[in-house]
């Protein structure tokens, strides 16, 4: 059974929405983040990512970062850049484009649903990304970035997102500068929230497709304040979340970049590799995997297509079968050192929106090898969470990514 709850939002006023609303924190380098907030003046990503107000000497974990996150909230909020809902309500949040649309249900889920295992993570956090939004949350006491869930299979809430849709206008409706449709929708029907609020009673289990961190900052803020996760009048026990039917969403590849060859030869590094792989083809051209079990490799100005060997022998381990598992133990591990994906500097992460020719712009500019992989399913993404297990870092790239800004759910 899974508590989902309407909110009172804190949302851009609707002229604003388009400048405000910002890709997750995460997505942007320190860098890349200061940029945005230079171009664009009223990005959220001012306040998720606090340091941009700052030169670049700023340490970004520092106190005086989260005070400005949360004076600057409060000067939103004060001159109405950003308002909170006069009741309680439930959304809709569409993100569409050419090719593909989803909607979501916008509303609180609870901590102890996360506690016990009723909402399912599937990947690792890391120690020092945690620490920095526990720490966000608790200084601007506000969760400003919703965590991506889905659900399984629900008819009724599949037909009432088409109804609703079909009756109601959105209350923001613009295109980002990626070319996404960002339409929101207020649920006023009391009936169509109830039916909202049973169903969700009724649901097993959510899975969090995005939002790892978020996630486990909220559950340890909501334990440090309180040791009563059952109370629902408590807004910590509650985080925000866009929950969408697991048939709407879209996983594409998260592939890996490497500086260096772990002081191997060129020629060493291939022999090593062809004890694991076979290279089915080489091209100047690129060369994208289709097959599981199957990598494309980009090195020396050159494409590989490499195949796993033994990936038979895999067949009863769901975690060791993953394709984002065969490339790091079979591979980066043993060959080229990376013993930790998620701490070791020498692997970046590229994802798979960004396509191929970021790849060779990476290997051209600061790396050596660069690494495609078939994107991991959302069947694959069930039987780990389901088991209990968790993915390897970096293991899904959602898309289109959810706008930070368009909703905030204060915890005062």
């Amino acid at each position: 059974m899974i508590t989902f709850k309407p909110f009172k939002a804190v949302m851009p006023k609707p002229e604003l929405a388009k400048d405000i609303a910002a890709l997750p924190y995460d997505v942007f380098n320190r860098e890349e983040a200061k940029k945005e907030t230079i171009t664009n003046s009223c990005s959220f990503l001012r306040i998720d990512r606090a340091e941009t107000n700052f030169n670049d000497e700023i340490d970004i974990y520092s106190n005086e970062v989260y005070l400005k996150a949360s004076s600057l909230l409060n000067e939103w909020l004060e001159t109405e850049m950003l308002i909170e809902d006069s009741k309680k309500a439930y959304y809709l949040y569409e993100l569409g484009t050419q090719t593909h649309t989803q909607t979501g249900f916008v509303g609180l889920t609870a901590v102890k649903d996360l506690v016990n295992g009723s909402i399912k993570d599937h990947e690792k956090t890391r120690a020092d990304k945690l620490a920095d939004r526990i720490k966000h949350i608790d200084v601007c006491n506000a969760h400003t970035g919703p965590i991506l869930m889905f659900y399984q299979d629900n008819q009724i809430l599949d037909n009432l997102i088409l109804k609703i849709k079909q009756l109601s206008n959105p209350i923001i409706d613009f295109k980002s500068d990626d070319t996404i449709q960002h339409r929101i929708f207020r649920i006023v029907d009391p009936n169509h929230s109830e039916i909202i609020a049973t169903e969700f009673e009724k649901i097993n289990a959510l899975y969090i497709a995005d939002g790892h961190h978020r996630a486990s900052a909220a559950k340890s803020i909501a334990l440090t304040r309180n040791n009563e996760l059952n109370d629902l009048t408590k807004p910590e026990n509650l985080f925000l979340s866009v929950v969408f039917p697991a048939n709407q969403l879209k996983i594409m590849d998260y592939n890996r970049v490497i500086k260096d060859l772990n002081g191997l030869s060129g020629i060493e590094f291939l022999d090593l590799i062809q004890s694991e792989f076979d290279i089915i083809q080489t091209s100047i051209e690129k060369i994208k995997p289709e097959i599981k079990g199957q990598f494309s490799m980009y090195y020396n100005n050159l494409w590989y297509l490499l195949n796993y060997k033994y990936r038979d022998l895999l067949l009863n381990s769901p975690i060791d079968l993953l394709d984002v598992s065969i490339i790091q133990n079979k591979l980066l591990c043993p060959i080229l050192g990376i013993q930790n994906p998620a701490t070791d500097s020498r692997i970046d992460f590229i994802g798979g929106i960004k396509g191929l020719e970021a790849l060779e712009k990476r290997v051209n500019e600061d790396c050596i090898v660069a690494f495609a992989l078939v994107a991991t399913s959302i069947e694959e993404l069930i039987d780990i969470s389901d088991g209990g297990q968790l993915m390897p870092p970096k293991s899904t790239w959602f898309e289109p990514k959810l706008r930070s800004g368009l909703f905030i759910h204060l915890i005062k």
